[in-house]
């Protein structure tokens, strides 16, 4: 417990006021007519504990008695997740095939594989309470939005922002990765830890790119989900009988050629259509929800009304005391007279 104005507590000694002698004496003629009366003297001693009371708990509730803001620990169920999202100009381009369904209205927005991925996140984030999200835009360079958070508000509000403006030409994912991996550099390990890599392109990638990747993905214990979102061209990831001569050695299958090999877990997702992003999206979102050490901030909790409810309660019996004893002076002085 900590206190705002902890210099208040110096005054605590007032509490001694009511014990304060006070010259009450009187003639007496005979000191026989006095009676000895303990009722009245542990009533005497119980008022001045309470008056006590009464001022100690002012003068603390005036002080600010607090809990500060602090991190606790708990076990949850879920995962550590870094999403990737390209920010290629070729994200703002629809998919390679019509969807069966049309999504609710009230999404309004043109379905672009941006606009859908975005709609996506904010449901994985959503439906998994206890998860840890970190966030990167990559181009021709990632930029690391939001680092590791408990925050779904946070995290909310960065994939929204991330349907804003338009994409950049070139894509790397090499740096995006690494990007991934420097998030969790001097992080304790809590649990699984994802990384979500959401793009419509590939990348060939030189011996010391594709060592340099494998290297973080490794020393940070990290499992890699590809959601790959086929272009125009409806291309797939791994060859098809009868497939055009053309997408034989393209950049995306080099690059999932190479995500296979790596000795982490690794899974692809092709999504041609919003049926299949989702359907991609709820497989990552099943897979994952192992024991993991959640922290959670807690707010500054103020103690002042604890201290004022004592202050309260003794002031309503000091005030009743007096007005009992008021009363009976009052029936008393009536008797006499009469």
């Amino acid at each position: 417990m900590s206190w705002s104005h902890p210099y208040l507590l110096y005054l605590l000694p007032l509490v001694l006021l009511p014990w304060v002698s006070r010259n009450t004496e009187k003639q007496i003629v005979w000191e026989s007519l006095l009676p000895h009366d303990t009722v009245s003297t542990v009533m005497g001693y119980t008022l001045r504990v309470m008056t006590s009371i009464v001022i100690a708990a002012l003068l603390m509730a005036v002080a600010e008695p607090h809990i500060p803001e602090h991190t606790v620990q708990r076990s949850g169920q879920g995962a550590e997740v870094i999403i990737l999202l390209d920010r290629s100009r070729s994200m703002d381009q629809p998919f390679a095939r019509r969807h069966t369904y049309r999504l609710s209205t009230k999404m309004n927005f043109k379905e672009s594989k941006r606009s859908v991925a975005r709609y996506y996140l904010t449901e994985f984030v959503s439906s998994r309470p206890d998860d840890r999200f970190g966030y990167v835009f990559f181009s021709e360079q990632a930029s690391g939005i939001l680092p590791l958070t408990y925050s779904k508000e946070t995290t909310l509000a960065t994939i929204e922002a991330g349907g804003l403006g338009r994409g950049l030409t070139k894509t790397d994912i090499s740096v995006a990765l690494k990007k991934a991996g420097e998030m969790f550099d001097g992080e304790v390990y809590r649990g699984a830890r994802i990384v979500l890599l959401i793009s419509d392109g590939g990348q060939i990638l030189s011996a010391e790119q594709e060592q340099r990747i494998s290297q973080i993905l490794q020393d940070n214990n990290l499992s890699l989900y590809w959601i790959y979102l086929r272009s125009v061209s409806g291309m797939t990831l791994d060859e098809m009988p009868g497939e055009s001569v053309l997408w034989q050695g393209a950049p995306e299958r080099h690059l999932h050629t190479f995500f296979k090999s790596l000795s982490v877990p690794y899974q692809a997702f092709e999504a041609g259509s919003l049926d299949e992003f989702a359907a991609a999206m709820k497989n990552i979102d099943q897979q994952h929800y192992q024991t993991l050490l959640v922290e959670r901030k807690m707010p500054r909790e103020s103690l002042a009304d604890y201290f004022l409810w004592v202050a309260m309660v003794g002031l309503l019996l000091l005030t009743a005391s007096q007005i009992y004893t008021w009363f009976g002076v009052s029936r008393a002085y009536r008797s006499t007279r009469h």
